[in-house]
């Protein structure tokens, strides 16, 4: 039996529940709690165990024991394989045709890229990203600055794809290397972000804690800096409470991010860095991922409405991730029409991330049941995301 379905069975039991009146309580279905303490399944969705944990009244840790989690699949991982050995292995001797490479070089290469992370234009990245990552390494001390920032940008990018073990060891060489609190704090925040995506929630939560301590400015001082790297502490520690049963720590952990924002008065993107653009927007739109996650469709709808999106890039960070949450409530309120129109803004503004979410084939598996027959744009939705048929 996993480890999943135990800790469910064991906790169940001890409620003194039938698995018939858990599934009523929880909203998971019979089967599903049947196949999960059977051991048929292989662990648990953590959406699934959330649920499950509310019901019973525990922390969603305390049922996850050692969650699945879904690696990058086999042609995912052979794309990126250059990348990953650029990252886990020494930098190779320079040909002698080869000049050195220099730091004013190395940088101006990774500016003319900038446009291609923003983008997410993951097939020119995984070609690019090899020799850049070779060239930063062979800088030495002097390179320090722009290998962290590379370092923080690879990292990114294999949590994207689902390649955690690659993922945390860029992100554990960027903290080595880092010498401020700023720096490394710009880490930390893609850290707790693997860290989620692991479902390595109590983790996420103790380390997002302590930054959110460390980093916490005064207010009436603090620079625009401060409050943006604070505030994502705080969306990082409410996005961690939120998914592990947690919903009054997240709420208050959203209402001090919202206090940073309005400190700010507008999204601000320290250092020209897009992956720690904050304000607002930004908090609103984690205010929606929160309601998405426990599961409020009309919540999430509302706040949407209230949302400005056309000033924001489509970052996989923050806009596609609300236009999936909006076209999952969709769905779920059985405005299907609407919820695949979601999907198809997606996979027109950013078509390479789209196949990287196992949150878009939920959507449209819950899409397809809806229908006898499928239509021709659901099947090419359908290939777009990997979901087979």
């Amino acid at each position: 039996m996993s480890s999943a379905g135990q800790n469910v069975k064991t906790v169940r039991k001890r409620r003194g529940l039938t698995q018939r009146e858990l599934a009523e309580a929880s909203g998971v279905s019979l089967s599903t709690i049947r196949k999960l303490e059977q051991a048929d399944r292989d662990g648990a969705r953590l959406e699934t165990l959330r649920k499950l944990a509310v019901a019973l009244g525990v922390p969603t840790m305390r049922l996850a024991g050692a969650p699945g989690i879904e690696e990058a699949d086999p042609i995912t991982a052979d794309r990126w394989a250059g990348v990953r050995d650029a990252l886990e292995r020494p930098p190779l001797a320079s040909g002698l045709d080869d000049g050195p490479p220099t730091v004013a070089g190395v940088r101006a290469s990774l500016d003319d890229a900038m446009p291609l992370f923003t983008g997410d234009q993951l097939a020119h990245l995984s070609v690019l990203l090899p020799p850049l990552l070779r060239d930063a390494d062979a800088l030495g001390p002097e390179g320090r600055t722009v290998r962290v920032r590379l370092l923080q940008l690879a990292g990114w990018l294999m949590v994207q794809t689902r390649q955690f073990s690659a993922a945390e060891t860029a992100l554990e060489r960027a903290l080595s290397e880092s010498v401020d609190r700023m720096e490394s704090a710009a880490t930390i925040n893609t850290l707790l972000w693997l860290l989620l995506r692991q479902g390595q929630l109590s983790k996420a939560h103790d380390l997002s804690v302590r930054w959110a301590d460390e980093t916490e400015p005064r207010i009436s001082r603090a620079t625009p800096e401060e409050l943006s790297t604070w505030g994502w502490m705080l969306l990082r520690l409410s996005a961690a409470a939120i998914r592990n049963g947690q919903p009054g720590e997240a709420d208050d952990a959203i209402k001090l991010a919202s206090a940073a924002a309005v400190a700010l008065g507008r999204e601000y993107t320290p250092g020209n860095d897009f992956l720690r653009r904050f304000g607002p927007t930004t908090v609103k739109l984690k205010a929606a991922e929160n309601a998405a996650v426990t599961d409020r469709p009309d919540l999430v709808l509302r706040l949407a409405e209230r949302i400005p999106l056309a000033g924001l890039r489509s970052t996989s960070n923050n806009r596609n991730r609300h236009i999936l949450d909006v076209a999952d409530a969709y769905a779920k309120t059985g405005q299907y029409a609407d919820a695949f129109g979601k999907l198809e803004q997606i996979r027109e503004g950013s078509p390479e991330w789209l196949p990287n979410q196992r949150y878009a084939r939920d959507i449209l598996t819950k899409l397809i049941k809806s229908r006898r027959t499928l239509t021709v744009e659901m099947r090419s939705m359908a290939d777009a995301v990997g979901l087979p048929l």
